[in-house]
């Protein structure tokens, strides 16, 4: 008798094993068989994307274009557009911009995706606008120059003098989304372009409101709580206003409260404050705590 217990004790333990490997070998066929219909999901996917945005190009580029005489304005408007229109995404999220499949850019803002591609942003928000900031001074006697957008600096090497342009340029569609970028480059016209490039892959979203003791409106005219932001020694501290009040700030700053939506506000500043870059800076840090405010 125990020698029939202990065999089949034996033969228990034996198909326990068999049915154990039997489960991991069916779990492991289920898992290689699920990784090839989610690959072959998502490279038809990506292919249906890749075919909307052929698509599109070729209907650009079957447009019959009429030239007419045109403003710098709108021949800026128009290229940028004709830009736009010849964009191939390289990035997951730039497929799924540019088929459609995200429409607005809260959603990205709340996935947390990082913005790679500018023409992301030209997408989701067409009415941006960009400005540059007086970050450099043009030469004069005595250094008593004007405030200008380029700041040049050179570097004595053998060959001679290598000069570098930087510029600092805000981009914003005056609704609540505004960004900073700062380029640098050889010349004045590419440092502008990474620097509005920057500024777009930079962009934010911020809270605004009315919280002045003086204005009872619900109109988003103002900021909803007092702010502060520091960059080096610059200080900036932004309090709401009521209306009719204006943007109470340096004239940099105005820039930026501008084109992000803010019409009427109170500031103080304090430390080194005629540094734009860093004073630019400090404004766009108390902006930003506004918008990880929870309203």
């Amino acid at each position: 008798m125990a020698e029939k217990e202990v065999k089949k004790s034996i033969k228990n333990v034996k198909e326990q094993k068999m049915e154990a490997r039997a489960e991991e070998e069916f779990e492991k066929d289920a898992e290689k068989q699920l990784a090839e219909m989610s690959s072959i999901v998502d490279a038809e996917e990506k292919a249906a994307d890749e075919k909307i945005t052929k698509e599109r190009i070729k209907d650009y580029a079957d447009q019959e274009r009429t030239y007419v005489r045109e403003s710098r304005e709108q021949r800026f408007a128009r290229e940028e557009k004709e830009k736009l229109d010849r964009w191939v995404p390289k990035t997951e999220l730039g497929r799924e911009v540019r088929a459609g499949k995200i429409k607005h850019i809260e959603e990205i803002f709340k996935s947390g995706r990082k913005i790679m591609e500018a023409e992301i942003v030209d997408l989701l928000l067409p009415g941006l606008k960009s400005d540059l900031l007086f970050i450099g001074q043009a030469k004069g006697k005595f250094g008593g120059g004007k405030r200008r957008a380029w700041r040049q600096t050179q570097k004595k090497t053998e060959e001679g003098n290598v000069l570098t342009f930087s510029v600092m340029a805000v981009v914003g569609d005056g609704k609540g989304h505004v960004g900073l970028g700062y380029g640098r480059a050889a010349e004045t016209l590419p440092a502008r372009e990474k620097a509005i490039r920057k500024a777009k892959l930079n962009i934010q979203k911020i809270a605004r409101g009315c919280a002045s003791y003086d204005c009872s409106c619900e109109e988003l005219h103002s900021i909803p709580v007092a702010t502060d932001g520091k960059c080096s020694s610059v200080f900036i501290k932004l309090m709401p206003a009521p209306q009719g009040t204006g943007l109470v700030a340096g004239n940099e700053m105005k820039r930026i409260l501008r084109l992000a939506g803010i019409k009427d506000v109170y500031s103080k500043t304090f430390g080194k404050s005629r540094t734009t870059i860093n004073a630019a800076k400090a404004c766009m840090e108390a902006l930003t705590k506004l918008g990880e405010l929870k309203i």
